[in-house]
């Protein structure tokens, strides 16, 4: 493993050192991350971007006390981790992603937390669990394509638990979309979607999440993205035009 250095992002050198998913910072996805991790910040919200000695950016976590995670989680007294990635498949399995995960760790020591927890998906937009498996995270809850994993220093807390999201589908009649900023590029995804909709006389309802309890009771497991047709997902990421294109023709044509 080369020489490498971790950033903490802060609200004061955030437009210098970026999001690491986004680094432009005159698309509109930046503003959004950027408003949103400001009132995060307050909260706790922790994002860190390691560097090598280069200074190019290889990797990233962004982590927050539980009780405060945009996650369909329930997790009293530990730390939860949003996103992790190691970008460049060339850097993975380098020890990296550790570095990263032991920074989770330590503020959660730090603040006399009883672990570490976080959802894992085969899937796209989330982690997988195989690096969690490899730092000492053990799977304890699981629904859908996600799973829970969690790694506790304090053996009498109770285990961290998912919410059962799909209790709050059925709310969502006609269209919908459900998202919220922390991630900076829903905001184009909505954007485009809303187009397709008017172009197929579609009634697109958007909700924003604006909190944390508001994403703990999102219909979805990713929590801060949905797309739902009367009380069903469709969609548990942000999607693209012709995605959404192909989405419509299929549920029209029922």
């Amino acid at each position: 493993m080369s020489a490498t250095k971790i950033i903490n992002v802060t609200p004061d050198n955030a437009e210098e050192e970026t999001f690491f998913c986004i680094k432009d910072i005159k698309k509109p996805g930046f503003k959004s991350k950027q408003q949103w991790f400001e009132k995060r910040y307050k909260e706790g919200l922790k994002l860190k971007i390691l560097k090598n000695e280069s200074n190019k950016m290889i990797g990233f976590i962004e982590y927050i006390p539980a009780c405060d995670a945009w996650r369909p989680v329930d997790a009293n007294n530990f730390m939860f981790i949003h996103c992790m990635a190691v970008y460049s498949k060339k850097d993975r399995n380098k020890g990296y992603g550790k570095l990263l995960i032991n920074e989770a760790e330590k503020d959660a020591k730090a603040k006399k937390m009883a672990g570490v927890c976080t959802m894992t998906s085969q899937g796209s937009w989330i982690a997988d669990k195989r690096i969690f498996k490899q730092n000492g995270f053990n799977e304890i809850d699981k629904r859908g394509r996600f799973e829970l994993f969690s790694k506790k220093w304090d053996a009498k807390a109770p285990n961290p638990k998912l919410f059962d999201w799909t209790a709050q589908q059925n709310k969502y009649q006609g269209w919908h979309i459900v998202y919220a900023d922390q991630c900076p590029w829903h905001e184009k995804s909505v954007s485009n979607l809303l187009n397709v909709a008017m172009n197929f006389d579609i009634d697109l309802k958007i909700t924003q999440i604006n909190t944390a309890k508001e994403a703990k009771n999102a219909p979805s497991g990713f929590g801060v993205f949905s797309l739902l047709h009367d009380g069903k997902l469709l969609e548990d990421h942000y999607l693209s035009a012709t995605r959404f294109k192909n989405i419509l023709k299929k549920e029209l044509e029922k």
